[in-house]
């Protein structure tokens, strides 16, 4: 007769939990963790949370599939992507911390290596639009510097790989009108109403 590791282990749910906390420690002392991350629960739904040894390096929205997210960063990244939670306690707890009405600004290091040149300029710039401001469009391809480019700022918001901790929800139409966002509408909407409250 034979057995497997899950016979031997019991096969209960703490036991596989152990495994998988033994899995991830090893892999990241060893430095084979990549990308580690995990879920969290939001009022704007399920956000995935990724960071690399650099810093968070993707928050992704339900909307935009957590496993093809995943599956990106495997191919951008690297393809040593595991489900580690303790390297993003930091992240989550100040995300929480966002939306108990406790925290204005997050002081978590990122990794912007998904957002290169004029996107980049962009999603450094969204890092300066305060708790409870927004911008237009319009505005800020001005402060960029590049004035005409409204609607490739509009793609390099609906491109931004961090939102809610880099704020391109605080981006809206000129008419004033929330325009687009990443996790959809209501979403943007319950960003922008949670700041203003």
């Amino acid at each position: 007769m034979t057995t497997n590791l899950f016979d031997e282990l019991g096969a209960d749910d703490g036991a596989l939990a152990r495994l998988h906390q033994g899995l991830e420690h090893a892999a990241d002392t060893g430095g084979l963790l990549d990308v580690a991350y995990r879920t969290i629960d939001t009022p704007v739904g399920t956000l995935l949370l990724a960071a690399t040894t650099a810093g968070l390096v993707r928050v992704a929205y339900d909307v935009e599939g957590h496993d093809a997210v995943l599956a990106g960063l495997a191919d951008r990244i690297s393809p040593r992507v595991l489900r580690a939670p303790a390297r993003l306690d930091t992240a989550a707890r100040q995300i929480d911390e966002y939306f108990a009405k406790r925290r204005t600004a997050f002081e978590v290091p990122v990794d912007l290596r998904l957002a290169e040149g004029f996107r980049r300029s962009v999603i450094e710039h969204l890092r300066a639009i305060g708790y409870g401001h927004r911008e237009s469009y319009a505005m800020v391809a001005a402060a960029i510097g590049h004035p005409r480019a409204v609607r490739a700022v509009g793609t390099a918001c609906a491109h931004n790989p961090l939102p809610v901790v880099i704020p391109c929800h605080r981006v809206v139409r000129s008419d004033g009108s929330t325009g687009q966002y990443v996790g959809g509408p209501l979403a943007k909407s319950t960003l922008l109403d949670l700041e203003a409250a």
